[in-house]
């Protein structure tokens, strides 16, 4: 059972996702893992329907990955995993002694100087997000989806009245990202809320057959209530093999731009942020790119709006 577990996130490269690098502005390629797995699962195939709702879905599945990946036995997947993914080691704080399971690797810190905070409202996390000046925009680009339900997301039709009218940012984690995230803006931060669901893959092959995932698995979120952007909702997104959501922050205090808020434990997820109506104009490049059916990359503390 453990190694199909990991069996199912490591699975041959079978699909693939274009995306643009925002440093060149040139399009380039994300190979998928498992492709052919999220076509199975969220394709309409029956077989496949029957598997995400007996199984993948269920928490028990994911405690079992996360399990897994903080016990001793699951040390022997780093050396390979940084080596097929060509992970940066040297730019990430390390125990001396070797990590000692694969979450320890997966939930490293990065070092400071590796992540400069720009100015203006900052990418929370690194991996590739999409931007929408106006929430109800997103359909446009997950038309095969849903439009995205803002009442059953956030699970509060008063709290959701605040964000109608307002953007949206999201910001997808793949495995081999920095999974720290991090306040896009300072502020006072508020309590953490919990809204519980299901564990759905988040990988991009899912989120175009069924935008709705977002509204459907688990999920934690805060509000940070700025002098210059007004309220801004980060929502971290659970999801299948997605071990666990820690907070790091404390609430209830006020924090800067780029202090860390929490990490996610094994599994690609993502972040969604939420701002009030003209409190943000998102760049330019990152609009276009969206516009035009492309997340684009990003990393954490770079300059997404202002």
């Amino acid at each position: 059972m453990l190694n199909l577990l990991f069996f199912l996130v490591s699975l041959p490269e079978m699909d693939q996702i274009d995306y643009i690098v925002r440093e060149s502005g040139e399009q380039a390629i994300e190979q998928v893992p498992g492709g052919g797995l999220m076509r199975f699962l969220y394709g309409g195939n029956p077989l496949g329907k029957l598997a995400l709702w007996m199984l993948i879905k269920r928490k028990l599945f994911s405690q079992i990955g996360g399990w897994y990946m903080s016990s001793k036995r699951s040390a022997k997947r780093v050396a390979p995993f940084v080596k097929d993914y060509n992970v940066p080691i040297e730019i990430y704080y390390s125990p001396g002694v070797g990590y000692k399971s694969f979450n320890q690797f997966f939930y490293r810190k990065i070092k400071p100087e590796y992540r400069p905070i720009e100015e203006g409202v900052v990418s929370s996390a690194d991996g590739k997000i999409l931007v929408f000046p106006e929430i109800k925009d997103s359909h446009q680009f997950f038309v095969k989806g849903q439009p995205f339900d803002i009442n059953t997301f956030l699970n509060d039709v008063t709290l959701a009245e605040q964000y109608l009218d307002g953007a949206m940012a999201i910001i997808r984690l793949a495995p081999v990202d920095y999974h720290r995230y991090h306040f896009p803006i300072s502020g006072q931060v508020s309590e953490n809320t919990k809204i519980r669901g299901a564990y759905y893959s988040v990988s991009p092959l899912a989120l175009r057959k069924r935008l709705e995932i977002f509204c459907e698995n688990k999920r934690e979120f805060a509000i940070v209530n700025s002098k210059d952007n007004g309220k801004v909702l980060i929502c971290d997104v659970g999801a299948t093999l997605t071990g666990s959501i820690i907070q790091t922050y404390q609430s209830n205090t006020n924090i800067e731009k780029g202090d860390e808020k929490g990490y996610f434990a094994f599994g690609g997820s993502t972040l969604i942020l939420l701002f009030e109506k003209g409190k943000v104009t998102f760049n330019d490049d990152l609009i276009s790119n969206t516009k035009a059916g492309f997340e684009t990359t990003i990393k954490m503390g770079e300059q997404i709006g202002v």
